[in-house]
């Protein structure tokens, strides 16, 4: 496969500038392995292979396991997810899928309980995010397996992770 286009040659126009910062903004109001999570789930569901292969090495990059990593497609029948993230996991799903139903006001109450109001703000514009840039990805045809993730730190454990 070939890619579309090389959106690498129009970093610097204002609109991909733009979609960069929203990026990093969101990316400071979300713990970096939740937010990687989201980002990765989205991106299973919309298909987009570059976006899961950039996510999945950063997450592995941190630290993340590989068995969370592969059941991540199957979260809702694993323990190795904590509640907060199965909350986001099942908003992102929400979320991403709005063509079959909106996000349900049961849904919504699931998740509700897990995070503030400002924190499901914050979660609501991360999977627009990823979503916005799974269709970026997908229409440009950028090709997986070239990239390769920054040195991180390791991501803080949790109760799943322990």
């Amino acid at each position: 496969m070939n890619a579309r286009i090389d959106h690498g040659k129009y970093l610097q126009s204002g609109m991909v500038r733009a979609m960069l910062s929203l990026s990093g903004e969101v990316a400071r109001n979300i713990e970096p392995p939740l937010f990687e999570l989201v980002k990765i789930r989205a991106s299973q569901i919309n298909g987009c292979a570059y976006c899961i292969d950039m996510h999945w090495k950063d997450l592995r990059a941190a630290g993340e396991s590989e068995q969370r990593l592969y059941s991540l497609d199957a979260w809702g029948e694993c323990p190795y997810y904590t509640p907060r993230e199965r909350a986001a996991l099942l908003w992102t799903e929400a979320v991403t899928e709005i063509a079959d139903g909106h996000a349900a006001d049961e849904v919504y109450e699931e998740v509700r309980p897990h995070f503030t109001p400002k924190e499901l703000c914050d979660l609501t514009l991360a999977v627009a995010t990823i979503n916005a840039w799974n269709r970026i990805s997908i229409a440009g045809r950028l090709v997986p397996g070239n990239y390769r993730p920054a040195a991180v730190a390791s991501p803080p454990a949790t109760e799943a992770t322990k």
